[in-house]
Protein backbone atom coordinates (compact mmCIF):
# COMPACT_ATOMS: atom_id res chain seq x y z
CA UNK A 1 0.00 0.00 0.00
CA UNK A 2 1.31 3.59 -0.87
CA UNK A 3 1.62 5.85 2.20
CA UNK A 4 -0.19 8.15 0.88
CA UNK A 5 -3.26 6.88 -1.27
CA UNK A 6 -5.24 9.12 -3.79
CA UNK A 7 -8.74 9.09 -4.90
CA UNK A 8 -10.09 11.04 -7.86
CA UNK A 9 -12.61 13.63 -7.17
CA UNK A 10 -15.44 14.75 -8.84
CA UNK A 11 -13.54 17.46 -11.20
CA UNK A 12 -10.81 14.98 -11.64
CA UNK A 13 -7.89 15.80 -9.43
CA UNK A 14 -6.45 14.01 -7.39
CA UNK A 15 -6.93 13.49 -3.37
CA UNK A 16 -4.69 12.55 -0.54
CA UNK A 17 -7.17 10.09 0.83
CA UNK A 18 -5.24 9.60 4.11
CA UNK A 19 -4.87 13.21 4.71
CA UNK A 20 -8.90 13.48 3.99
CA UNK A 21 -9.50 10.62 6.48
CA UNK A 22 -6.96 11.96 9.22
CA UNK A 23 -8.99 15.78 9.16
CA UNK A 24 -12.36 14.10 9.35
CA UNK A 25 -11.43 11.44 12.27
CA UNK A 26 -9.53 14.13 13.93
CA UNK A 27 -12.87 16.44 13.67
CA UNK A 28 -15.08 13.58 15.35
CA UNK A 29 -13.01 12.50 17.42
CA UNK A 30 -13.19 16.23 18.97
CA UNK A 31 -17.08 16.31 18.84
CA UNK A 32 -17.14 13.01 20.27
CA UNK A 33 -15.68 14.37 23.22
CA UNK A 34 -16.93 17.74 23.32
CA UNK A 35 -20.03 15.81 23.70
CA UNK A 36 -18.95 13.90 26.20
CA UNK A 37 -17.96 16.95 27.91
CA UNK A 38 -21.22 19.06 27.63
CA UNK A 39 -23.12 15.38 28.79
CA UNK A 40 -20.89 15.44 31.92
CA UNK A 41 -18.96 12.32 30.58
CA UNK A 42 -15.81 11.00 30.83
CA UNK A 43 -14.83 10.49 27.78
CA UNK A 44 -15.53 6.84 27.49
CA UNK A 45 -17.89 6.28 24.96
CA UNK A 46 -16.30 3.94 21.84
CA UNK A 47 -16.17 6.20 18.45
CA UNK A 48 -17.44 3.04 15.50
CA UNK A 49 -15.71 3.84 12.23
CA UNK A 50 -18.72 2.60 9.77
CA UNK A 51 -16.59 1.44 6.65
CA UNK A 52 -19.47 -0.27 4.93
CA UNK A 53 -18.85 0.66 0.93
CA UNK A 54 -15.46 1.65 1.20
CA UNK A 55 -12.42 -0.45 0.24
CA UNK A 56 -9.99 -1.92 2.96
CA UNK A 57 -7.34 0.70 1.97
CA UNK A 58 -9.39 3.10 3.96
CA UNK A 59 -9.84 0.51 6.72
CA UNK A 60 -6.56 0.47 6.82
CA UNK A 61 -5.60 4.10 7.23
CA UNK A 62 -7.92 4.40 9.66
CA UNK A 63 -6.46 1.89 11.57
CA UNK A 64 -2.67 3.40 10.93
CA UNK A 65 -4.63 6.09 12.83
CA UNK A 66 -5.35 4.21 15.87
CA UNK A 67 -8.52 2.89 15.00
CA UNK A 68 -9.26 -0.48 16.18
CA UNK A 69 -12.95 -1.37 15.97
CA UNK A 70 -15.13 -1.13 12.79
CA UNK A 71 -18.55 -1.23 11.10
CA UNK A 72 -19.82 -3.05 8.41
CA UNK A 73 -23.28 -4.55 7.26
CA UNK A 74 -22.98 -6.61 4.49
CA UNK A 75 -21.70 -10.41 4.74
CA UNK A 76 -20.27 -10.89 1.73
CA UNK A 77 -18.17 -7.39 1.95
CA UNK A 78 -17.04 -7.52 4.96
CA UNK A 79 -15.61 -11.26 4.63
CA UNK A 80 -13.45 -9.88 1.76
CA UNK A 81 -12.11 -7.05 3.86
CA UNK A 82 -11.67 -9.36 6.49
CA UNK A 83 -9.18 -11.42 4.46
CA UNK A 84 -7.53 -8.74 2.63
CA UNK A 85 -6.80 -7.54 6.19
CA UNK A 86 -5.84 -10.62 8.22
CA UNK A 87 -1.95 -10.62 7.13
CA UNK A 88 -1.55 -7.29 7.98
CA UNK A 89 -2.46 -7.22 11.43
CA UNK A 90 -1.57 -10.67 13.33
CA UNK A 91 -0.26 -8.84 16.76
CA UNK A 92 -3.60 -6.52 17.17
CA UNK A 93 -6.39 -7.49 14.60
CA UNK A 94 -8.99 -5.48 13.80
CA UNK A 95 -12.26 -6.33 15.69
CA UNK A 96 -15.31 -6.16 12.97
CA UNK A 97 -18.50 -5.33 14.56
CA UNK A 98 -21.50 -6.40 12.18
CA UNK A 99 -24.25 -3.79 12.67
CA UNK A 100 -26.74 -4.14 9.39
CA UNK A 101 -29.34 -6.68 9.21
CA UNK A 102 -28.35 -10.22 8.93
CA UNK A 103 -29.60 -13.23 6.80
CA UNK A 104 -29.67 -16.48 8.79
CA UNK A 105 -27.85 -18.27 6.11
CA UNK A 106 -25.09 -15.64 6.62
CA UNK A 107 -24.78 -16.55 10.51
CA UNK A 108 -21.83 -19.49 9.73
CA UNK A 109 -19.65 -16.51 7.70
CA UNK A 110 -20.28 -14.25 10.11
CA UNK A 111 -19.35 -16.59 13.53
CA UNK A 112 -15.78 -16.49 12.45
CA UNK A 113 -14.66 -12.49 12.29
CA UNK A 114 -17.30 -10.85 14.11
CA UNK A 115 -16.12 -9.34 17.73
CA UNK A 116 -20.56 -8.64 17.62
CA UNK A 117 -23.32 -8.11 15.85
CA UNK A 118 -25.98 -4.92 16.45
CA UNK A 119 -28.68 -5.91 15.00
CA UNK A 120 -30.04 -9.15 16.33
CA UNK A 121 -33.72 -9.28 16.31
CA UNK A 122 -35.33 -12.67 16.54
CA UNK A 123 -35.59 -16.15 17.67
CA UNK A 124 -34.58 -17.84 14.56
CA UNK A 125 -31.26 -15.71 14.10
CA UNK A 126 -30.01 -16.26 17.82
CA UNK A 127 -30.64 -20.29 17.25
CA UNK A 128 -28.76 -19.55 13.61
CA UNK A 129 -25.52 -17.60 15.40
CA UNK A 130 -25.98 -19.98 18.55
CA UNK A 131 -25.01 -23.34 15.98
CA UNK A 132 -22.65 -21.09 13.85
CA UNK A 133 -20.50 -19.52 16.80
CA UNK A 134 -20.55 -23.07 18.41
CA UNK A 135 -19.27 -24.68 15.00
CA UNK A 136 -16.42 -21.92 15.09
CA UNK A 137 -15.52 -22.55 18.34
CA UNK A 138 -15.10 -26.73 17.38
CA UNK A 139 -13.48 -25.72 14.51
CA UNK A 140 -10.70 -23.74 15.89
CA UNK A 141 -12.09 -20.47 14.28
CA UNK A 142 -12.95 -18.59 16.98
CA UNK A 143 -12.05 -18.58 20.76
CA UNK A 144 -14.73 -16.14 22.46
CA UNK A 145 -17.99 -15.97 22.42
CA UNK A 146 -20.05 -13.37 20.31
CA UNK A 147 -21.46 -9.94 21.62
CA UNK A 148 -24.85 -9.76 20.64
CA UNK A 149 -26.81 -7.05 21.15
CA UNK A 150 -30.51 -6.45 20.28
CA UNK A 151 -31.92 -4.13 17.90
CA UNK A 152 -35.10 -2.73 19.31
CA UNK A 153 -37.24 -1.42 16.79
CA UNK A 154 -38.41 2.03 18.74
CA UNK A 155 -41.35 3.54 16.82
CA UNK A 156 -42.50 -0.53 16.42
CA UNK A 157 -42.11 -0.55 12.53
CA UNK A 158 -40.56 -4.25 12.25
CA UNK A 159 -39.81 -4.11 8.53
CA UNK A 160 -37.12 -1.42 9.36
CA UNK A 161 -35.49 -3.70 11.76
CA UNK A 162 -35.58 -4.30 15.39
CA UNK A 163 -37.69 -6.46 17.83
CA UNK A 164 -40.83 -4.99 18.95
CA UNK A 165 -40.30 -3.46 22.91
CA UNK A 166 -42.90 -5.81 24.15
CA UNK A 167 -40.58 -8.80 23.03
CA UNK A 168 -37.67 -7.63 24.02
CA UNK A 169 -37.01 -9.26 27.39
CA UNK A 170 -37.53 -12.98 26.00
CA UNK A 171 -35.66 -12.29 23.18
CA UNK A 172 -32.96 -11.07 25.92
CA UNK A 173 -33.45 -14.14 28.05
CA UNK A 174 -32.82 -16.37 24.45
CA UNK A 175 -29.34 -14.91 24.23
CA UNK A 176 -28.31 -15.30 27.57
CA UNK A 177 -29.18 -18.52 27.51
CA UNK A 178 -27.26 -19.69 24.61
CA UNK A 179 -23.90 -20.80 25.21
CA UNK A 180 -21.60 -19.30 23.09
CA UNK A 181 -23.65 -15.66 22.90
CA UNK A 182 -22.73 -12.92 25.19
CA UNK A 183 -25.75 -10.36 25.69
CA UNK A 184 -24.00 -7.36 25.61
CA UNK A 185 -26.64 -4.62 25.36
CA UNK A 186 -29.17 -2.86 22.95
CA UNK A 187 -28.71 -1.06 19.73
CA UNK A 188 -31.23 1.57 17.65
CA UNK A 189 -31.75 3.70 14.77
CA UNK A 190 -34.30 5.95 15.43
CA UNK A 191 -36.86 7.09 12.50
CA UNK A 192 -35.84 9.28 10.00
CA UNK A 193 -38.85 11.94 10.91
CA UNK A 194 -38.42 10.87 14.90
CA UNK A 195 -36.79 13.79 17.18
CA UNK A 196 -33.92 12.30 18.28
CA UNK A 197 -33.66 13.53 21.79
CA UNK A 198 -36.78 11.73 22.59
CA UNK A 199 -36.07 7.99 20.51
CA UNK A 200 -32.86 8.13 22.63
CA UNK A 201 -34.43 9.23 26.20
CA UNK A 202 -37.05 5.94 24.87
CA UNK A 203 -34.41 3.71 24.20
CA UNK A 204 -32.66 4.53 27.27
CA UNK A 205 -35.50 3.64 29.48
CA UNK A 206 -35.64 0.37 27.87
CA UNK A 207 -32.05 -0.17 28.01
CA UNK A 208 -32.19 0.51 31.87
CA UNK A 209 -35.13 -1.98 32.24
CA UNK A 210 -32.75 -4.75 30.43
CA UNK A 211 -29.96 -3.64 32.55
CA UNK A 212 -32.20 -4.32 35.46
CA UNK A 213 -32.73 -7.87 34.47
CA UNK A 214 -29.15 -8.76 32.65
CA UNK A 215 -26.60 -6.47 34.34
CA UNK A 216 -24.02 -7.47 31.77
CA UNK A 217 -25.62 -5.94 29.09
CA UNK A 218 -24.82 -2.58 29.45
CA UNK A 219 -23.71 -1.77 25.70
CA UNK A 220 -26.20 0.86 24.18
CA UNK A 221 -25.18 1.19 20.60
CA UNK A 222 -26.68 4.63 19.56
CA UNK A 223 -26.29 7.10 17.35
CA UNK A 224 -24.31 8.15 14.17
CA UNK A 225 -23.05 11.42 12.39
CA UNK A 226 -26.62 13.38 12.48
CA UNK A 227 -26.82 13.00 16.14
CA UNK A 228 -24.50 11.65 18.26
CA UNK A 229 -24.45 14.27 20.49
CA UNK A 230 -28.24 13.32 21.26
CA UNK A 231 -27.53 9.61 21.85
CA UNK A 232 -24.58 10.55 24.50
CA UNK A 233 -26.59 12.21 26.57
CA UNK A 234 -28.88 9.97 26.41
CA UNK A 235 -25.88 7.23 27.75
CA UNK A 236 -24.85 6.10 24.38
CA UNK A 237 -21.51 4.05 24.49
CA UNK A 238 -21.09 3.38 20.90
CA UNK A 239 -21.52 5.71 18.34
CA UNK A 240 -21.62 4.38 14.77
CA UNK A 241 -19.96 7.21 12.61
CA UNK A 242 -19.56 6.33 8.36
CA UNK A 243 -20.32 9.68 6.50
CA UNK A 244 -18.38 12.34 9.04
CA UNK A 245 -15.36 10.35 8.58
CA UNK A 246 -15.43 8.60 5.12
CA UNK A 247 -17.46 10.90 3.15
CA UNK A 248 -20.72 9.90 1.13
CA UNK A 249 -21.25 6.64 -0.10
CA UNK A 250 -19.88 5.75 -3.36
CA UNK A 251 -21.84 5.05 -6.01
CA UNK A 252 -20.21 1.41 -6.06
CA UNK A 253 -19.29 -1.05 -3.44
CA UNK A 254 -15.22 -1.41 -4.13
CA UNK A 255 -13.75 -4.19 -2.08
CA UNK A 256 -10.56 -3.89 -3.57
CA UNK A 257 -7.65 -6.74 -3.02
CA UNK A 258 -4.71 -4.92 -1.21
CA UNK A 259 -1.63 -6.47 -2.64
CA UNK A 260 0.83 -4.98 0.33
CA UNK A 261 -0.81 -4.17 3.64
CA UNK A 262 0.95 -2.42 6.13
CA UNK A 263 -0.24 -1.23 10.12
CA UNK A 264 2.47 1.54 10.05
Amino acid sequence: MTSHPERISEDGTAVDRTAEITRALGLVRDRLTAACLSAGRSDDVRLLPVTKFFPARDVAILYGLGCRDFGESREQEASAKVDDLAAGFEASPPRWHMIGHLQRNKAKSVARWASSIHSVDSDRLVDALQKAVSKAVDEGARTEPLDVLIQISIDGDVHRGGVEREDLAALADRVASSENLRLSGVMAVPPIDADPEEAFADLAELHGRLVAQHPGATELSAGMTSDLEAAVRHGSTCVRVGTAILGSRPIASPVEPMDHISNN
